[in-house]
């Protein structure tokens, strides 16, 4: 279980570049939950994945995974418990290196260092495959030459081949065109649910926020201001969500990529 309890966040405080990025925001998430993220730019939502990475400490608050507070930890110590993806699908893998030799790394196995089975590399083969993108027949290639959406679902495969507590996507379809986005949202279902994942998605599409997970929550200046799940979800429209907003916000939603549907 991931609970966060009220955490702010404030960038270069007492300047005239004063930013509250995060205001007093609470949120709990049960095991095997499937939250999707939604919010127009600078709503917080990526700053509310660094708060629970550890990428800096927040003001005030606290982050606890499985009863173990986090509030304090460094980004490498919670790394062991959290796996992320980006928007870039440049980020998470090592270009130089081959399929197998990035998949070796993941799984801790040292496989840089010549010390992979044939067992390993059968295992490996076989999670390949389930991708359906013909990876598994071109494990000696460096991962630099794959395309977006191939990458992006080898680093997908990478960051839960030792299922995490918590995976946090952040946006990690919006660089890869409609195909390969629809491709990898499908991996990313397909994987959260055969591994019971904890799963936290960040996404501008908005039916992709309601067709994905069990839970959706909209942010606005660093707030929760829309929280729905279960039934309450069910047959909820994009409609529906701009409503919801205008009345939580007190404004309209002005964002083309979500109001268009663009990833």
């Amino acid at each position: 279980m991931l609970r966060i309890s009220h955490i702010s966040k404030t960038f270069n405080p007492g300047t005239v570049n004063a930013k509250k990025a995060l205001d007093d925001l609470s949120l709990t998430v049960q095991d095997g939950e499937f939250v999707t993220i939604i919010g127009a730019n600078g709503a917080g939502k990526s700053t509310l994945f660094n708060a629970i990475s550890g990428s800096f400490i927040t003001d005030s608050g606290r982050i606890l995974l499985d009863e173990l507070d986090m509030t304090l930890l460094p980004e490498y110590k919670r790394a062991k418990q959290i796996g992320r993806l980006f928007q870039d699908p440049m980020r998470g893998s090592a270009p130089g290196m081959s399929i197998e030799e990035n998949l070796a790394l993941a799984a801790g196995r040292g496989g840089w260092l010549g010390r992979l089975s044939k067992a390993d590399r059968e295992q490996f083969r076989a999670q390949l495959g389930l991708l359906g993108m013909g990876l598994e027949d071109r494990m000696q290639q460096p991962v630099g030459l794959l395309s977006g959406g191939q990458r992006q679902a080898l680093t997908l495969m990478m960051a839960t081949i030792n299922p995490p507590k918590l995976l946090l996507l952040d946006e990690h379809t919006a660089a890869l065109d409609p195909a390969s986005a629809e491709k990898v949202l499908a991996i990313t279902r397909q994987i959260v649910e055969e591994n019971r994942l904890t799963c936290l998605m960040v996404t501008h599409n908005m039916q992709s926020a309601l067709d994905l997970g069990s839970r959706t929550i909209m942010m606005d200046r660093g707030r929760i201001i829309f929280d729905v799940a279960g039934k309450e979800r069910e047959g909820l429209t994009i409609q529906d969500l701009l409503g919801q907003f205008k009345l939580a916000a007190g404004k309209v939603l002005d964002n083309d990529r979500m109001l268009l549907g663009v990833e």
